[in-house]
């Protein structure tokens, strides 16, 4: 078998990157390690930076987003009791949506359904060879038979975990990464959102957020510790935790209810670099993590496929090589800026357990300078909404 691109992963950046593609004449065959109803049943974030609704609408799927997002004009912040809000659309002019993450990725696959277009799903044993030659190809087992796609790029779209990124060579790429001490606890119920923007809550118990789906689907967090049993969380636990995080005016106003998806969730920073071997470009959660504090773990691969997607138009286009050539330099200048922004948000809002009285003060001295300063707070808006490609 060949094709120009080989995708491996069937998450959103590789279903957008192949559905970009597609729509400029290139072949694209995407491998998946897991079947369709698993992909579609993981539960992720749902804020789209403007960024990425561009290019949902460039990639002609965006017809259900547009009808049924929310759209968010700015942002909660609360502390010691009280509340502000940071408004995007007065600040700077553009806000931001919630899309579940899940349903991005349906309207993806219907869309590359619709188009034609190959997916190959439970594949094992995937391997990448020879992407430091102009002759790439990728070896794969699938239905007990041995594969092999010819191609002229692959696309490592699969995650942290995947193996694009232990393709390339210890002597070629470099990581760095921060661990952060604590885990994030979340809770999806069947109720009404408690507010109609998201509230994110420090507080001396620790961190809380308050965010939704739709008009009867909620999302709630709490910071919580890396080896806290799941099973000690009981539904009345979290409930009660959350109501001590938040002002006491939203804690009246929540509507509980038995939890339909709980899990506790780890946090990182984590970068590599390069982001390109040979003709291997990695792409989304396969080169970069960030902690889930402002939504940029989709954001962040979104922006990674649009460079990919216009140095691969080039090339195809033009013969120009200009933008893969730059492609890694591109896409890790903005990946960075948005570590900083998730890193620096994750210790204004979390409490550390090395925390001195120093610390603490600083902390609300920063959020105390988001409150009250509109520097801050239209920096806090442009990072949030997402910088711009």
């Amino acid at each position: 078998m060949r094709t120009q691109v080989v995708i491996v992963g069937g998450g959103p950046s590789g279903l957008l990157l192949g559905q970009l593609l597609h729509l400029k004449g290139i072949e694209t065959v995407i491998l998946e390690r897991k079947t369709r109803d698993y992909v579609l049943g993981r539960i992720r974030a749902g804020i789209l930076e403007t960024g990425l609704v561009d290019m949902m609408r460039e990639a002609g799927v965006s017809k259900r987003m547009d009808t049924e997002c929310f759209i968010h004009h700015g942002t909660c912040i609360s502390y010691d009791g009280e509340m502000f809000d940071i408004n995007f659309q007065k600040l700077i002019g553009e806000n931001v949506i919630v899309y579940g993450q899940t349903e991005v990725t349906r309207d993806l696959y219907d869309a590359r359904d619709t188009a034609g277009c190959r997916t190959v799903f439970e594949v094992e044993d995937v391997e990448i060879r020879d992407a430091d030659t102009d002759n790439p190809f990728v070896t794969f087992n699938v239905d007990g038979s041995a594969r092999r796609i010819d191609c002229d790029f692959v696309a490592g779209c699969d995650g942290f975990h995947g193996v694009s990124r232990k393709t390339i060579p210890d002597t070629v790429l470099k990581e760095y990464e921060k661990v952060y001490p604590f885990g994030w606890l979340g809770v999806l119920s069947e109720t009404p959102p408690v507010h109609e923007e998201l509230i994110y809550a420090n507080s001396e118990r620790g961190f809380a957020l308050c965010s939704m789906r739709n008009d009867s689907l909620s999302r709630y967090y709490v910071q919580c510790g890396l080896n806290d049993d799941l099973q000690e969380w009981s539904d009345d636990r979290f409930w009660d935790e959350l109501k001590r995080r938040v002002p006491e005016a939203i804690a009246d106003s929540l509507v509980t209810g038995p939890s339909i998806e709980k899990s506790i969730a780890p946090l990182r920073s984590f970068v590599c670099e390069p982001m390109r071997w040979g003709r291997l470009f990695l792409c989304g959660d396969a080169a970069h993590i960030v902690p889930p504090t402002g939504a940029k773990g989709l954001n962040t691969a979104a922006s990674d496929v649009h460079y990919l997607n216009e140095g691969l138009v080039q090339y195809y286009r033009d013969g120009d090589t200009h933008g893969i050539d730059t492609y890694s330099e591109k896409a890790l200048a903005r990946i960075w800026k948005a570590e900083r922004f998730s890193w620096a948000t994750t210790n204004m809002l979390h409490r550390f357990p090395d925390q001195s009285e120093f610390d603490l003060k600083m902390q609300r001295a920063e959020i105390e300078s988001l409150h009250y300063n509109e520097t801050a707070q239209r920096w806090f808006a442009q990072n949030y909404v997402g910088l711009p490609y």
